[in-house]
């Protein structure tokens, strides 16, 4: 089997992105260079070139980073490569998953070419499904969404698997707040979670919708 030259790259930024690199090298190929032209158009990266060495193209990425004196240096890029040279995942428009909620990008091999989720819905054609992006872009302040949902499971250490009135499930725990008020979550409850852009797998149980409220 030969190699998996999207996995390659994908590595290679994924490593330089996270040991603070300002550039990165990867070999430049037609399919490279529309990941990479797509990268750059969505803001994930901040510039490219295209750099010849013995008679061989490279493409040169120039990363971004979060520069915050009095924070933690935060990664900003996450790449998932999702289709494989053993496991084709292939997926029509109607299917294509929504990363983030919208935030993050799917990138597709179509047969009009590599697009992102966005321009394949608008075409309204499938592909098969390259890889996911998703991070935290300069300026871009912290946001998180409030969502209403049911209790269906209550697991251990404080957790609870909840279904969300979009119907996709997710994990819970409780706030502070609710634990300093003494207030009980049970399966059957219905409650407000408050889930972060950047990981729509969880979120923060923040209050327990009483009967009246619902019928509100």
């Amino acid at each position: 089997m030969g190699r998996d030259t999207i996995a390659d790259i994908i590595t290679s930024i994924r490593n330089a992105d996270m040991d603070r690199k300002v550039t990165v090298r990867i070999a430049s190929t037609n399919i490279t260079e529309n990941i990479v032209k797509i990268l750059l158009r969505e803001g994930f990266i901040e510039n490219v070139r295209k750099h010849q060495e013995s008679n061989k193209y490279f493409l040169v990425l120039t990363l971004r980073h979060r520069r915050n004196r009095k924070g933690a240096y935060r990664t900003i890029l996450n790449l998932k490569r999702i289709s494989r040279p053993g496991l084709r995942i292939y997926s029509n428009y109607q299917r294509i998953p929504r990363i983030l909620g919208g935030m993050g990008i799917v990138i597709l091999s179509t047969s009009r070419g590599i697009m992102t989720d966005r321009e394949a819905r608008l075409e309204r054609i499938g592909g098969e499904i390259l890889c996911y992006i998703w991070g935290f872009l300069p300026g871009m302040k912290e946001q998180k969404w409030i969502h209403e949902g049911l209790i269906t499971e209550s697991l251990p250490n404080g957790m609870f698997r909840v279904r969300l009135d979009n119907e996709n499930m997710i994990l819970g725990y409780v706030s502070g707040k609710i634990r300093r008020s003494f207030i009980r979550i049970l399966p059957g409850d219905r409650v407000k979670i408050e889930v972060s852009r950047y990981d729509s797998t969880k979120g923060r149980i923040i209050y327990r919708i009483r009967n009246k409220d619902s019928n509100n």
